[in-house]
């Protein structure tokens, strides 16, 4: 390994490190704001709004509370991932363009917020599921607990020393209890400065064609774990839909022949260097929509595509950002609570109810004996 190698590794390891006040000050604060994001989302969720309205409000929520802070600072700051609202069967990743609002929420629907913050390029991500209007009951109340208890119970679950299988394994166990399925294709990724999708993964369903390499993790690890349920197959198709959601492929060039997709890439590269953007982000969404398609068919960027259950079926996601110190888990992202929910199944394994009941990153404190009388106390 060359002297460049090594000074590379070397500044990779410093400014990930969370025994840095100052990076685990930005982790936490990004995080902070996308929880509020998040909870300022969900409270306009209600029959009649757009997915195009609610997702229009989570972006202004984040630049405006980004650009609050570090005011002084020249720092790279704002959305990490764009807010997505997807209802009922589909998936993910449904963040619209004006004219194509989506259709308006319904009472019953099953609506899915998923958003991101970063600060200094430190993220945070955060999903969370609500019902609109009417409490949930049968399919609809158990994809949703069972998506919740999962991912609660994957955030008490992720620790050093712990791998990605256990955590898998449980999440289709909570499924099984629920009478739901893991949706296939979702990973929780591991997070560094600049990366929300780095190569150390936890699969939400494992299956005989898909499989990740067993580890552990470690301390500095920081993970968005991402639990998605669904009342159908859990095997989510592409139905064609527009993709509105890209990330720059950092790797890849070419020359561009068209003068709307040279205009659309010279943005991109300016504003949205490392973390997914949306369309409706571009300063001209219409010449956007022009300019991407070449800029696409070269690979110079990726597409979130927005994926689909059958119709009729549910789905229900739930996503957090955890770091691991030397000695805690720190939980970065905050949800409004769940409320009760009447399903047709319930999760009843004494150990992970445990499991539930028990704080995030609290371990058991073993009952001291009693000392004799006068006997020094423990240090």
């Amino acid at each position: 390994m060359s002297d460049v190698d090594d000074d590379d590794s070397v500044d990779e390891q410093t400014a990930n490190d969370l025994s840095d006040p100052e990076i685990l000050t930005k982790y936490k604060l990004a995080g902070d704001i996308a929880s509020k994001a998040l909870a300022a989302v969900l409270a306009e969720v209600a029959p009649g709004k757009t997915p195009l309205e609610l997702c229009a409000l989570g972006d202004k929520f984040i630049e405006e509370a980004t650009a609050q802070v570090y005011s002084k600072a020249k720092i790279e700051k704002g959305v990490a991932f764009p807010t997505c609202v997807s209802v009922n069967h589909c998936v993910g990743h449904f963040s619209p363009l004006p004219g194509e609002d989506g259709d308006p929420l319904a009472d019953g629907d099953v609506v899915k917020v998923d958003l991101g913050v970063h600060l200094d390029a430190y993220a945070a991500l955060v999903a969370h599921t609500v019902i609109c209007g009417s409490p949930a009951s049968g399919p609809k109340a158990d994809v949703v607990k069972a998506a919740h208890e999962a991912c609660e119970l994957a955030l008490r679950m992720v620790k050093v020393g712990a791998t990605n299988t256990e955590v898998t394994a449980m999440i289709d166990k909570v499924a099984e209890a629920y009478g739901v399925r893991a949706v296939q294709g979702v990973l929780s990724h591991q997070m560094k400065k600049h990366v929300i999708d780095g190569n150390r993964v936890v699969m939400n369903k494992a299956t005989i064609d898909h499989k990740v390499e067993e580890m552990a993790f470690e301390a500095n690890d920081v993970f968005a774990i991402d639990v998605v349920m669904s009342t159908g197959e859990g095997k989510p198709i592409d139905l064609g839909r527009r993709a509105t959601v890209f990330k720059r492929a950092v790797d890849q060039s070419y020359n561009l022949k068209m003068k709307h997709s040279r205009a659309f890439f010279s943005e991109v590269n300016k504003r949205f260097t490392t973390f997914p953007f949306t369309l409706r982000a571009l300063s001209d969404d219409k010449s956007a929509k022009m300019g991407v398609v070449e800029c696409h068919n070269h690979e110079l960027i990726n597409a979130y595509p927005v994926i689909y259950e059958k119709p009729g079926d549910f789905v229900a996601q739930f996503k957090a950002t955890l770091l691991l110190t030397e000695t805690n888990v720190h939980r970065t992202t905050l949800a409004p609570p769940v409320p009760d929910m009447e399903g047709d199944h319930k999760l009843e394994d004494p150990a992970l109810l445990e499991l539930l009941a028990a704080d995030i990153g609290k371990k058991k404190k073993d009952k001291k004996k009693k000392k004799k009388e006068g006997a020094p106390a423990a240090e």
